[in-house]
């Protein structure tokens, strides 16, 4: 006798829009899903009873649907719905009843807001693939998205991520295309070609797969699924319309990119499509081309999920209990029951985790984790795979590449593979195009600055139109030309109706941010501030603000100029070594010439005579020594060097014009509290009151005219000494009055002048190449020479102007050598002479010390010329090499020169000659008597 098994019954909603193949395909793997669990446990003591509601595609028919299985079936949990506008009202409804609501389908990032325990998401959250759409944005260099959506909860829920995503791989979202659902052909076509008017070429769609290929069949009309065209998908239109069975919703999708969660393809998988397609066919004979999808398989895992945390809670609380309403005449709402069971529902459905059909399954605070997703290039097959990206690896062409790889996140497009692109192209769209049928660009121009030759506009009253042309114009038209696509676009004067400037500069550039302008073009510096609301192109000028100063014919007029060809170091050098030289000739010559001999007045006098002499060639005196002859040769080298220099020198400091700034530091015009203009409406203005100028001692001006009779009254009759302006101008103000005034440093850096463009705009790279090839090519000095004229006749004033005097660094190299001659010949000499007179240092150290020992030598080397006429006298004398023979008539022709008499020749042998040897001098010294 067999046993018969009870089962308890559990009831389970489902609540889906069953209009939909989607829905119906979802419904058939719900069945399929209780089918195969039970199958599979049949030990099992619950058994799940579907009970399915029709929400109608209408948000109040879900609610409605919910309401009924909550209150009247008492369903322990509810499958379903199938939107997030839906998902919405049926999550307040089981949050009050304590009733698990599972949405398979329901993706808006919105829903998690919500913060019910009961709502479990078993689809991935729409916001967990905004950073692989951000990531394809970046591997293709795209600066601009414009994204495409539906206009309620399901398209809106997204943008707030994927344009925080795009931000965060530098490209800008200048526009949001907001499509409503129930939108006709006609409104579809009219938005799509407000997008062909504009610059950007890289779409974003997300919405419902209906309105999706819709959407898509209308752009492939009008031609915007051409060549140049980026289309990307998010998962929604991609897992819905790859699997369409319209062969013409595929055909209109050709080249677009997809993204959609990555499904393994396992056995299990296999299995269960062959097993899903025989039994749909079975049930919907006239659907034969319906195609799981994997929100079909996300239904499958999300009811094997409830079914196990549904035997987990077992059976003992199955039931609602009232709500404490005291009201009689309360609504449904405020009577719906709750579930007893529903807590330990919830806490067995976040514990529940296993290998489903789309991978491994489990909840994390109600949510299934993120996963690889897949990137696919749309084609007639539906879709071909070109990579995956993954949330800590970013982007690979397969997921093994991603798994064996220790690299940081990849954003390369290298890691994906080749696209076949809209239009049948492989080449990479750059993103952006101007659009022909669309308007011109509007582009603010300054009003005449204050050097009119970098913007100037001409009105014709006749026809009403203004001319801009000038410098700044000049070179961005040269650079639009070179461009290899047309720019179409007009000059709008940035003035009152009056005429006058209607703001300043920071106005102007911040009307582009505004979006009154598509670009700023004219003498526009790049500055920090105006940098955070627009981008700037490369510079086209140099870049910085100087200081222009008047300057002064500096010729020296006073009686002391014959000294400023030298400096004070050269000329004490100079004095020095006139001396030291005399010095070395006198040691050199004083012994064996007698014009070097003679009193020690006559001496001194002979040396300094001779040394200084040399400067005019003038000296008489001989020179004997061959060391003297070196030494002196040397020497008057060095001077005649010294006096042409000294000679041209002075020549240009008093024939030559010297022109000296008048200022020529800041803090010596803010010391002094001196006047100083700057130029009106110019930034200039902040950088003197940051340098601590007083404000009431700044001048604006408007022209370089006005600013020529502001420097010409001078700073204390109601004009200035010094002017502060951007380096372009200086050179043009230079231009016109080079012989007036120069340019003074430091410069203050600044970017330059440079065209304004809205953050992320694509011209911002080619115009900066296109200016780049300007600049560099012979085109910018024909306008150069065109707006600015040519300087060719004035000095270069930025050169700054330093001293004509003569400095010891230009001789040192010549004193150098005459100090080595000189010293070499001095310890020749010494050595010479220590020598011949060695008997005075071989005495012993008993009768002389050694410093007596020099003085005595010393005092030989004084003696020298009182004992070298007469050396006769003394037998122990020793001639020195060079030395001239006595002459007979020597005291004829030196009148100078003193007799010795014998106490004194006595006295020197007795200072030469040791005591041992004595007796033999005075022997010489009685015979002479």
């Amino acid at each position: 006798m067999s046993q018969i098994t009870t089962f308890i019954p559990v009831n389970v909603g489902v609540v889906l829009d069953l209009d939909y193949l989607e829905a119906n395909i979802a419904l058939s793997c719900i069945n399929m899903a209780v089918s195969d669990f039970y199958a599979n446990h049949g030990d099992y003591k619950t058994r799940m009873v579907l009970t399915t509601r029709d929400s109608k595609k209408d948000v109040v028919g879900a609610a409605a649907a919910a309401l009924d299985l909550i209150k009247n079936v008492e369903v322990q949990a509810i499958l379903g719905p199938t939107t997030s506008m839906q998902a919405d009202f049926v999550i307040g409804l089981g949050e009050k009843a304590q009733v698990p609501i599972i949405s398979f389908s329901a993706s808006s990032p919105s829903l998690t807001s919500t913060r019910s325990l009961y709502f479990f998401r078993a689809t991935q959250n729409d916001s967990s693939q905004v950073n692989g759409i951000g990531a394809l944005v970046q591997a293709f260099g795209w600066k601009e998205a414009v994204p495409i959506y539906m206009d309620n909860e399901y398209g809106e829920g997204i943008i707030p991520y994927l344009t925080d995503a795009l931000q965060a791989v530098d490209a800008h979202v200048p526009y949001r295309s907001v499509i409503s659902p129930s939108a006709t052909d006609d409104q579809i076509a009219e938005e799509l070609y407000k997008l062909m008017t504009m610059q950007t070429r890289v779409f974003i769609v997300h919405m419902f797969p209906s309105l999706g290929a819709r959407v898509f069949a209308k752009a492939q009309e009008i031609g915007m699924m051409s060549g140049g065209y980026v289309w990307i998908m998010t998962d929604g239109p991609t897992v819905g319309l790859s699997t369409s069975p319209d062969p013409s919703v595929i055909d209109s999708m050709q080249g677009a990119l997809g993204i959609k969660p990555y499904i393994p393809k396992t056995t299990e998988l296999g299995n269960f499509r062959l097993r899903w397609k025989m039994k749909f066919q079975q049930d919907n004979a006239d659907m034969v081309d319906a195609e799981l999808n994997i929100y079909a398989l996300q239904a499958y895992d999300a009811t094997v999920a409830l079914a196990m945390a549904i035997e987990k809670t077992g059976t003992a609380n199955l039931g609602f209990r009232d709500a404490n309403v005291s009201n009689t005449s309360a609504t449904d709402l405020e009577n719906l029951g709750i579930s007893q069971n529903g807590p330990n529902l919830l806490r067995a459905l976040s514990n529940t985790s296993f290998k489903g059909l789309t991978g491994d399954f489990f909840f994390n605070n109600g949510q299934l984790q993120p996963s690889a997703f897949e990137i696919v290039n749309m084609n007639a097959n539906g879709g071909r795979r070109i990579g995956f990206w993954m949330p800590t690896k970013g982007l690979a062409k397969t997921l093994n590449s991603i798994a064996n790889t220790t690299s940081t996140y990849s954003t390369s497009k290298s890691s994906l593979a080749p696209v076949i692109w809209a239009g049948d192209s492989t080449s990479i769209p750059k993103g952006w195009e101007i659009p022909t049928n669309g308007k011109k660009l509007r582009i603010g121009v300054p009003s005449p600055s204050t050097f009119g030759q970098f913007v100037k506009e001409k009105t014709d009253l006749n026809s009403n139109t203004t001319t801009v042309t000038g410098y700044s114009i000049a070179i961005f038209e040269a650079a639009v030309d070179s461009l290899p696509y047309a720019i179409t676009y007009e000059y709008i004067p940035f003035v009152k109706p009056d005429g006058k400037p209607a703001g300043t500069y920071n106005d102007l550039v911040y009307q582009v941010y505004l979006k009154k302008y598509d670009a700023v073009v004219g003498d526009t510096t790049i500055i920090a501030n105006r940098s955070k609301y627009v981008d700037f192109t490369l510079p086209y000028t140099e870049s910085g603000v100087s200081m222009i100063v008047p300057i002064k014919d500096s010729r020296n007029k006073n009686a002391w100029v014959f000294l400023k060809p030298l400096t004070w170091d050269l000329w004490f050098t100079s004095f020095c070594f006139f001396v030291f030289i005399g010095f070395v000739v006198w040691v050199l010559e004083h012994g064996i010439n007698e014009d070097f001999q003679g009193s020690p007045s006559h001496q001194i006098g002979t040396s300094f005579w001779f040394s200084f002499s040399t400067m005019v060639f003038a000296h008489r005196e001989r020179v004997v020594s061959n060391l003297a002859r070196i030494v002196v040769t040397i020497w008057c080298f060095v001077v005649l060097i010294l006096t042409q220099s000294y000679t041209a020198s002075l020549s240009s400091l008093l024939t030559v014009q010297q022109l000296q700034p008048t200022v020529t530091n800041v803090d010596e015009l803010i010391k002094k509290g001196e006047f100083v203009g700057y130029p009106e409406s110019s930034f200039v203005l902040e950088i003197l009151k940051n340098l601590g100028f007083d404000e009431s001692r700044l001048m604006a001006y408007n022209t370089p005219e006005e600013c020529d009779r502001l420097f010409s009254r001078g700073s204390g009759n109601g004009g200035i000494a010094a002017a502060f302006e951007e380096v372009p101008y200086i050179k043009f103000f230079l231009s016109m009055y080079c012989s007036k005034y120069t340019m003074i440093k430091p410069t203050f850096k600044t970017g330059g002048f440079g065209f304004v463009f809205p953050i992320g705009s694509p011209l911002v790279a080619d115009v900066s190449r296109a200016v780049l090839r300007v600049t560099e090519g012979d085109r910018m000095r024909e306008i150069e020479d065109a707006w600015l004229g040519t300087q060719s006749s004035c000095q270069d004033s930025s050169t700054s102007v330093s001293s004509n005097s003569l400095s010891l660094k230009s001789f040192w190299g010549l004193f150098l050598i005459t100090g080595i001659a000189s010293i070499s010949a001095l310890m020749i000499f010494t050595t010479i002479f220590v020598y011949e007179h060695r008997a005075v240092l071989l005495q012993p150290s008993d009768l002389r010390t050694t410093w007596s020992k020099i003085l005595v030598l010393f005092r030989i080397l004084i003696q020298m010329d009182k004992t070298s006429s007469r050396s006769e006298l003394n037998p122990n004398h020793i001639a020195i090499p060079g030395d001239l023979p006595p002459k007979d008539n020597d005291d004829d022709r030196n009148p100078n020169a003193q007799q010795p008499d014998q106490e004194e020749v006595q006295n020197i042998n007795q200072l030469v000659v040791p005591n041992q040897e004595r007796p033999a001098a005075t022997e010489v010294n009685h015979e002479n008597n």
